[in-house]
C-alpha cells in the first residue's frame, strides 16, 4: 500500500509540475491579453482611443511558404494571433477607416501593441472595401434593351444578363472589382475608351477567347459598353455608395490562416481539402489545388510543414490529330499577350518592367533565368 501510495504521490507531483510550467508559459498583460510561447498580442489605438473590429496581420515569409496569420480585435481593441510557427513576422493593422499602419517586427510570445492610422480620406479608405463593393458600381442594362430593343441578342433575359455577370460567369471565376479589374493598366496599350480596352483586356490569357465568345457573342458585345462606363466612373474618382461595417459579434472570433501556394505566373482556379459531405476527412491533411488551364503541375500545400510540393498531372494525349484540338486545356494560346507577363524564347514568363513588383510580397521578379 505504501508503494501505491508513494506511486500516486509521484502521478500528482508530476501534474501539479506540468500544470505549473503550463501557467508560467502564459503572460497576461496590464490590459488583459493573455498569450502563450506561440502567440502574439496587444492592443490596437489610434487617437479616438481602442480600435474595435479591426484586423491585426502577421506575415512572415520565414517558413518554406508565405504564411499569414489574422485575427479581429474585440471591443477594446484587444488581439491574441494563436498558433504561429516560429518564425519572424510582419505585424500590422488594416480595418475599414484606416489605412495599413506601419510594419513591427515580431516573434511569437511577445506582446505588440498598435496605433492605427486613420484614412486621410474617403478614396484612400475606399481602398480597402471588398471588391464586390466597387463592382456593385456597374450599371445593367435597362428592361426595355432586353428581348430585342437593342443589340442584346433577342434570347437574353434580363436575368439571364445578372446571371451571366455574376456567379455563373465573371464572378465565378474572377474578383472583379479589386484594384487589377477596376482599373486599365497602362501595359495594356492606348485607347480611344475603356471599352476599347475592355476588348483587349478579355483576350489575354488562356480563356480569352471563350470570354470573347461570351461577351461578344453570346451577349452581342454590349457588355464592354458596361464594363468600360464603370471602370471610366473608377477612373474618375467616384467611390462605392455603400460602405463596409467592420466585423461585429461572433465574426471577430474568426482566425484566418493564409499560405502563398503555387507560382504569381500560375492561375489556382480551386482547392480540396476534405469531403463536403464528411468534413473530417482528411482533417490537418495536405490540399490539392486545381490550376486549370495555367499549367499540368498541381500544387500541393502541407499545412502542418508549410511545404508545397507539385505532382505532375497526365493529359491527353499529346499525339491527339490537330483537328481534335490540343493535346491538352494548357496548350491554347492567349489571343493577345498578359498586361502582367511577357513570355521569353524558352517559354518562362516573366513580369514587365513597367509593373511594380516586389519579391517579398508575390514573388515576382524569382522566376529562374531563360536557359539559353
Amino acid at each position: 500500500m505504501k508503494t501505491a501510495s508513494k506511486w500516486h504521490l509521484g502521478i500528482a507531483a508530476a501534474g501539479i509540475a506540468a500544470l505549473l510550467a503550463a501557467c508560467a508559459a502564459v503572460q497576461t498583460s496590464e490590459s488583459g491579453v493573455s498569450i502563450g510561447a506561440n502567440d502574439l498580442g496587444g492592443v490596437v489605438t489610434s487617437t479616438k482611443g481602442p480600435e474595435a473590429g479591426v484586423w491585426v496581420i502577421a506575415e512572415t515569409t520565414g517558413l518554406p511558404t508565405r504564411y499569414i496569420k489574422s485575427v479581429v480585435t474585440d471591443d477594446r481593441g484587444r488581439y491574441v494571433i494563436p498558433d504561429l510557427p516560429a518564425a519572424d513576422y510582419q505585424v500590422f493593422v488594416r480595418g475599414y477607416g484606416l489605412v495599413d499602419s506601419p510594419r513591427v517586427r515580431a516573434k511569437p510570445g511577445q506582446f505588440v501593441n498598435h496605433t492605427a492610422v486613420p484614412a486621410p480620406d474617403e478614396r484612400a479608405a475606399a481602398q480597402y472595401f471588398p471588391a464586390i463593393y466597387w463592382y456593385t458600381m456597374m450599371k445593367i442594362p435597362p428592361a426595355k434593351d432586353f428581348g430585342g430593343g437593342s443589340n442584346i441578342p433577342k434570347n437574353i433575359t434580363q436575368e439571364t444578363w445578372r446571371q451571366r455577370m455574376n456567379n455563373v460567369d465573371c464572378i465565378g471565376c474572377h474578383q472583379l472589382g479589386q484594384l487589377s479589374t477596376r482599373t486599365i493598366p497602362a501595359q495594356l496599350g492606348q485607347f480611344k475608351s475603356h471599352k476599347e480596352a475592355w476588348i483587349r483586356r478579355v483576350a489575354s490569357g488562356q480563356s480569352g477567347a471563350m470570354m470573347a465568345g461570351r461577351l461578344a457573342g453570346q451577349l452581342g458585345g454590349v457588355p464592354y459598353k458596361y464594363f468600360g462606363d464603370w471602370t471610366e466612373r473608377v477612373a474618375k474618382g467616384e467611390l462605392p455608395k455603400n460602405k463596409p461595417q467592420r466585423p461585429q459579434g461572433i465574426e471577430r472570433n474568426v482566425v484566418v490562416t493564409a499560405w502563398e501556394w503555387s507560382a504569381p505566373d500560375k492561375y489556382l482556379h480551386d482547392l480540396i481539402s476534405s469531403d463536403r459531405r464528411k468534413p473530417t476527412v482528411n482533417a490537418y491533411g495536405k490540399l490539392y489545388g486545381s490550376p486549370e488551364y495555367s499549367t499540368d503541375m498541381m500544387p500541393i500545400l502541407d499545412p502542418r510543414t508549410h511545404q508545397v510540393t507539385y505532382f505532375k498531372m497526365p493529359v491527353a494525349d499529346p499525339n491527339m490529330p490537330v483537328s481534335l484540338g490540343p493535346g491538352h486545356a494548357g496548350a491554347v494560346k492567349p489571343t493577345q499577350p498578359s498586361p502582367y507577363w511577357v513570355t521569353r524564347s524558352c517559354g518562362t514568363p516573366k513580369p514587365t518592367t513597367t509593373t511594380p513588383c516586389s519579391t517579398t510580397r508575390d514573388g515576382c521578379g524569382s522566376r529562374p533565368a531563360c536557359a539559353a
